[in-house]
């Protein structure tokens, strides 16, 4: 299995923080924010990673990561031209995902207590074509929101619709085939301009091709000033697990 983290986006609902800087360079308790995404693939085991990369920052970010080694990873980089969605950002990396299966990560999704390298191997064991791990919140009109029938099953994700039809959301992890870049190439853009995951998402629910499972751990993200906040109190909660840090002299280039 592949892994592949969505770090580009303006981040406009965290100005003036990310105004000069990429969000995901932004610091959650004491390491980089883009470390948490990066520590939750090398603990299922993936070891070859695409980071989607735009917006500010971009050098910042490749300076920050490098190659990966010094993580034992090994990172690629591809440059997303604009806001177009996370299914746009996922459709960028057909040459590097190939015929395996990967992991979508969100750049600024911060997920503790649970590892996932069991879920990921389940997935990649089984016959579905695409894959979420869901969990409650508060406020899911600022996410996708999944509907339930009347025996809990998913029968469809809308994303940030005004009124909820649950509060049960697909967070910013997605298991994914090589299917899913012919999925995307039908993709109509969304009203908001943008290729939506949760299209994505609702394509494989008929014929029960969607795994889902429920996230045990705790997860937020960190997209706003209080979601921020949040991560970095979730983060230090949590301090010292599964912490991806380099050496401290990291080699030059």
């Amino acid at each position: 299995m592949k892994g592949l983290v969505l770090a580009g986006g303006t981040a406009t609902r965290l100005f003036p923080l990310t105004i000069v800087t990429n969000k995901h360079l932004l610091p959650i308790f004491d390491r980089p924010m883009i470390y948490y995404p990066l520590e939750v693939l090398a603990g299922m085991g993936i070891r070859e990673v695409l980071v989607i990369v735009g917006g500010k920052g971009v050098g910042d970010v490749v300076e920050l990561l490098a190659d990966g080694s010094h993580f034992g990873l090994d990172l690629t980089y591809r440059y997303q031209r604009g806001a177009l969605g996370i299914a746009h950002a996922v459709g960028l990396a057909r040459d590097f995902i190939g015929d395996d299966a990967f992991c979508t990560i969100l750049g600024d999704n911060i997920l503790r207590g649970e590892p996932l390298a069991g879920v990921a191997a389940e997935f990649e064991r089984g016959p579905w074509g695409a894959g979420t791990l869901l969990y409650r919140v508060p406020d899911p009109e600022r996410f996708g929101v999944a509907e339930l029938d009347a025996d809990g099953r998913v029968v469809g994700f809308e994303e940030k619709p005004a009124r909820p039809k649950s509060d049960l959301i697909p967070i910013g992890v997605y298991f994914l085939r090589p299917g899913a870049f012919e999925v995307i190439d039908h993709l109509a853009p969304s009203g908001r301009g943008e290729f939506e995951i949760t299209d994505v998402l609702n394509h494989y629910i008929a014929g029960d091709g969607l795994f889902t499972r429920t996230y045990e751990g705790h997860w937020t993200d960190a997209g706003t000033v209080g979601s921020l906040l949040r991560a970095s109190e979730l983060a230090g909660a949590d301090h010292g697990a599964g912490r991806l840090t380099p050496p401290p002299e990291r080699p030059v280039g």
